[in-house]
Protein backbone atom coordinates (compact mmCIF):
# COMPACT_ATOMS: atom_id res chain seq x y z
CA UNK A 1 0.00 0.00 0.00
CA UNK A 2 1.36 3.42 -0.93
CA UNK A 3 1.85 6.07 1.75
CA UNK A 4 0.66 8.66 -0.74
CA UNK A 5 -2.89 9.99 -0.37
CA UNK A 6 -5.13 9.19 -3.36
CA UNK A 7 -5.46 12.84 -4.48
CA UNK A 8 -1.82 13.83 -4.06
CA UNK A 9 0.25 14.30 -7.18
CA UNK A 10 3.68 12.78 -7.35
CA UNK A 11 6.51 15.06 -8.33
CA UNK A 12 9.09 13.43 -10.53
CA UNK A 13 12.33 15.29 -11.12
CA UNK A 14 13.73 14.86 -14.59
CA UNK A 15 17.43 15.41 -15.05
CA UNK A 16 19.00 15.97 -18.45
CA UNK A 17 21.31 13.21 -19.52
CA UNK A 18 24.98 13.96 -19.42
CA UNK A 19 26.14 15.58 -22.62
CA UNK A 20 22.68 17.03 -23.40
CA UNK A 21 22.88 20.53 -24.77
CA UNK A 22 20.38 23.27 -24.00
CA UNK A 23 17.93 24.05 -26.77
CA UNK A 24 19.13 26.85 -29.07
CA UNK A 25 17.58 30.26 -28.56
CA UNK A 26 14.67 30.95 -30.89
CA UNK A 27 15.43 33.33 -33.76
CA UNK A 28 14.70 36.99 -33.03
CA UNK A 29 11.11 37.99 -33.67
CA UNK A 30 10.61 40.04 -36.82
CA UNK A 31 9.34 43.49 -35.83
CA UNK A 32 5.72 44.35 -36.50
CA UNK A 33 4.96 47.28 -38.80
CA UNK A 34 2.72 48.89 -36.17
CA UNK A 35 5.61 48.85 -33.68
CA UNK A 36 7.96 50.49 -36.17
CA UNK A 37 5.45 53.19 -37.16
CA UNK A 38 4.61 53.85 -33.51
CA UNK A 39 8.30 54.19 -32.64
CA UNK A 40 8.80 56.69 -35.46
CA UNK A 41 5.75 58.75 -34.41
CA UNK A 42 6.89 58.86 -30.79
CA UNK A 43 10.50 59.69 -31.71
CA UNK A 44 9.40 62.53 -34.00
CA UNK A 45 6.98 63.91 -31.40
CA UNK A 46 9.63 63.86 -28.67
CA UNK A 47 12.23 65.38 -31.00
CA UNK A 48 9.84 68.29 -31.49
CA UNK A 49 9.30 68.48 -27.71
CA UNK A 50 5.54 68.20 -28.18
CA UNK A 51 3.03 66.57 -25.90
CA UNK A 52 0.83 63.67 -26.82
CA UNK A 53 -2.20 65.90 -26.23
CA UNK A 54 -0.88 68.62 -28.54
CA UNK A 55 -0.28 66.22 -31.46
CA UNK A 56 -3.54 64.34 -30.87
CA UNK A 57 -5.53 67.59 -30.86
CA UNK A 58 -3.88 68.83 -34.05
CA UNK A 59 -4.40 65.46 -35.75
CA UNK A 60 -8.00 65.27 -34.45
CA UNK A 61 -7.30 61.87 -32.89
CA UNK A 62 -8.12 60.97 -29.31
CA UNK A 63 -5.10 61.17 -27.05
CA UNK A 64 -5.53 57.59 -25.71
CA UNK A 65 -5.77 56.25 -29.27
CA UNK A 66 -2.62 58.08 -30.39
CA UNK A 67 -0.84 56.74 -27.31
CA UNK A 68 -1.91 53.19 -28.27
CA UNK A 69 -0.65 53.75 -31.83
CA UNK A 70 2.70 55.03 -30.57
CA UNK A 71 3.08 51.96 -28.34
CA UNK A 72 2.25 49.60 -31.22
CA UNK A 73 -0.95 48.43 -29.55
CA UNK A 74 -3.27 49.59 -32.34
CA UNK A 75 -3.06 48.95 -36.08
CA UNK A 76 -3.94 52.46 -37.27
CA UNK A 77 -5.62 53.19 -40.59
CA UNK A 78 -3.80 55.13 -43.28
CA UNK A 79 -6.06 58.12 -42.53
CA UNK A 80 -5.04 58.13 -38.87
CA UNK A 81 -1.36 57.70 -39.74
CA UNK A 82 -1.56 60.53 -42.28
CA UNK A 83 -3.25 62.81 -39.74
CA UNK A 84 -0.63 62.06 -37.09
CA UNK A 85 2.19 62.53 -39.59
CA UNK A 86 0.79 65.85 -40.82
CA UNK A 87 0.41 67.05 -37.22
CA UNK A 88 4.15 66.42 -36.89
CA UNK A 89 4.96 68.21 -40.13
CA UNK A 90 5.53 65.00 -42.08
CA UNK A 91 3.79 63.53 -45.06
CA UNK A 92 2.47 59.98 -44.97
CA UNK A 93 5.29 58.98 -47.34
CA UNK A 94 7.84 60.50 -44.95
CA UNK A 95 6.42 58.50 -42.05
CA UNK A 96 6.42 55.26 -44.02
CA UNK A 97 9.93 55.91 -45.32
CA UNK A 98 11.23 56.48 -41.79
CA UNK A 99 9.50 53.29 -40.63
CA UNK A 100 11.01 51.37 -43.55
CA UNK A 101 14.45 52.70 -42.60
CA UNK A 102 13.87 51.54 -39.04
CA UNK A 103 12.81 48.10 -40.32
CA UNK A 104 15.99 47.86 -42.41
CA UNK A 105 18.13 48.91 -39.45
CA UNK A 106 16.50 46.46 -37.02
CA UNK A 107 16.50 43.49 -39.40
CA UNK A 108 20.09 44.04 -40.54
CA UNK A 109 21.19 44.18 -36.89
CA UNK A 110 19.41 40.89 -36.12
CA UNK A 111 20.89 39.33 -39.29
CA UNK A 112 24.37 40.33 -38.16
CA UNK A 113 23.67 38.82 -34.75
CA UNK A 114 22.51 35.53 -36.23
CA UNK A 115 25.61 35.32 -38.44
CA UNK A 116 27.89 35.64 -35.43
CA UNK A 117 25.94 33.16 -33.28
CA UNK A 118 27.27 29.63 -33.41
CA UNK A 119 25.20 27.19 -35.39
CA UNK A 120 23.27 24.62 -33.43
CA UNK A 121 24.88 21.21 -33.66
CA UNK A 122 23.05 18.56 -35.62
CA UNK A 123 21.79 15.94 -33.21
CA UNK A 124 20.23 13.53 -35.70
CA UNK A 125 16.66 14.68 -35.19
CA UNK A 126 14.83 15.74 -38.32
CA UNK A 127 11.23 16.88 -38.52
CA UNK A 128 9.24 17.20 -41.70
CA UNK A 129 6.07 19.19 -42.19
Amino acid sequence: MSSQAPNEARVIELRPSQGARPAPAPPPREPLWRDLVGDVLRRERLAQERTLKDVADEARISMPYLSEVERGRKEASSEVLAAAAHALGLGLGDLLSLAQGELTRVTSRSAQHSQTAPAAPYNGLCLAA
